[in-house]
């Protein structure tokens, strides 16, 4: 009947207290559990529960019984809520006044208004996994959770979030492309090679955040942070997680070389090194940049420049330009702000692991203000590109998003304590990237356009 108690006796007779109905519950002599509504009278202090005797049934002597109180609202249309409950086990013996005493030895309860769903289904894995192991060993063969091989990878490598590789890489294509350079396979074989080292910092990062304890210490885990929690849900080992990130790592360099082979451009060797350098600094030792608060300059440089440029080298065979430097100013903002919302859900886990991310450092006003002037120099360089005619005048689309920016503003602060109210605002934020790296495209594919049908429109100031 027993499991590992979080509250101790007395705190569970409190809470048991705060229930008008209780049910009695203990094993009788056929081994059986059986159930009874009572009402009991409470004395915490005393860490006592008395009770009339259930009409027509006895109560062992002197053996262990619980109490428990619960409460459930159903919600038509999406399930419950208010859920909450609370257990307390001790042994029952005979009062002077007839009634029966539960004398609390231990208790376990869950409220929701105190620990949201998630969280404490979050806090239940080390049990789970602790009684998957003891399977194990009692049947000889490995029992563990199990996902399709679709649904695995999707999760593993949390192959959604390409979206931050692909829109720059395609946008380097198409600055490039508007400057007269253009390869086809070499700009499927950027795409592929690009978004292989994205699944491959991801897939490391998983293995490096459980090594050093950050994602086994985060109980407040959402569909965009905290990582994707195979290996804490037991879908996959370490060991297994380590082996798909070094395939990756290895199938984007072997890309990496054909590309440097054919282009033999030192600046694309330059970008590669660097790019590499900066995905295994991120979270690995001795520089684990990641927790010492440089993880949104490491990405923004990443996923910004070094992705664009990249890009835009592959096509160039070499040659570079401000045009793809400038353009990669707001993907790379961008991004990085991606990373920087998702560290707030975050932040208790990482403090607990020694990653000391900005949202671990900084107040929640500080973080938020960091958003805002972070947003603010976005926009300021479309306009600042467009107006030394660096980026094109179609580039001021990107302006049309502000009400997508504000969206999230609003809900940074109020919504900064529930990461679960948090993902709305999580999942604009990255819309945000999203919208704006394609309406840069945009901007480009109309270059495109008009250079090839009225080669004679000025889109460029000055």
């Amino acid at each position: 009947m027993r499991r590992t108690p979080p509250l101790d006796a007395q705190a569970g007779l409190r809470k048991l207290a705060g229930y008008p109905h209780h049910v009695l519950t203990w094993i009788d002599d056929a081994g059986y559990p059986l159930s009874v509504a009572v009402t009991a009278t409470i004395d915490p202090e005393a860490s006592t529960a008395a009770f009339e005797p259930p009409a027509g049934l006895a109560v062992p002597a002197d053996a262990e019984v619980s109490l428990t109180g619960s409460h459930i609202r159903p919600q038509p249309g999406y399930g419950y809520d208010e859920r909450r409950h609370v257990t307390v086990w001790g042994r029952a013996t005979a009062g002077g006044d007839g009634r029966l005493i539960l004398h609390g030895e231990a208790a376990w309860g869950w409220d929701e208004q105190e620990t949201p769903f998630f969280e404490y289904s979050e806090r239940s894995v080390g049990q789970s996994r602790r009684y998957f192991d003891a399977l194990s060993a009692e049947r000889g063969t490995p029992v563990k959770p199990r996902l399709s091989l679709g649904w695995l990878t999707l999760r593993a490598t949390r192959l959604p979030f390409l979206s931050a590789t692909i829109v720059p890489v395609v946008l380097g294509i198409a600055v490039a492309a508007a400057h007269g350079f253009f390869d086809p396979l070499a700009a499927l074989l950027t795409v592929v090679g690009a978004s292989l080292v994205h699944l491959g910092v991801n897939t490391a990062n998983d293995v490096l955040d459980t090594a050093q304890g950050a994602d086994d210490a985060n109980v407040t885990p959402t569909k965009y942070s905290g990582g994707s929690r195979v290996i804490q849900y037991g879908l996959l080992s370490l060991r297994q997680m380590a082996t798909i990130a070094g395939g990756l790592y290895v199938a984007a360099a072997l890309i990496g070389l054909v590309l440097l082979a054919t282009r033999g451009s030192m600046a694309l060797l330059a970008i590669g090194v660097v790019g590499l350098a900066l995905s295994l600094a991120y979270t690995a030792p001795p520089l684990k940049l990641a927790y010492r608060g440089l993880g949104e300059i490491t990405v923004a440089v990443g996923f910004g420049p070094l992705m664009l440029l990249g890009a835009y080298v592959v096509q160039s065979g070499g040659s570079l330009s401000w045009e793809p430097f400038v353009a990669s100013i707001p993907v790379a903002v961008l991004v990085a702000l991606i990373l920087y919302v998702n560290e707030i859900p975050d932040r208790r886990g990482d403090a607990h692991a020694g990653k000391r991310t900005l949202p671990v450092r900084w107040s929640p006003e500080t973080v938020v203000l960091g958003w805002d002037a972070a947003v603010v120099a976005v926009y300021a360089a479309v306009v600042g590109g467009v107006g030394v005619g660096l980026l094109p005048i179609t580039a001021l689309l990107v302006l049309v998003t502000i009400p997508l920016a504000k969206r999230v503003h609003d809900g940074l602060r109020p919504n900064y304590d529930n990461p679960y109210g948090l993902m709305a605002v999580m999942a604009a934020n990255i819309q945000l990237h999203l919208v704006v790296g394609l309406l840069l495209l945009a901007a480009y594919l109309v270059v495109l356009v008009v250079q090839a049908f009225a080669p004679g429109v000025p889109l460029f100031l000055g």
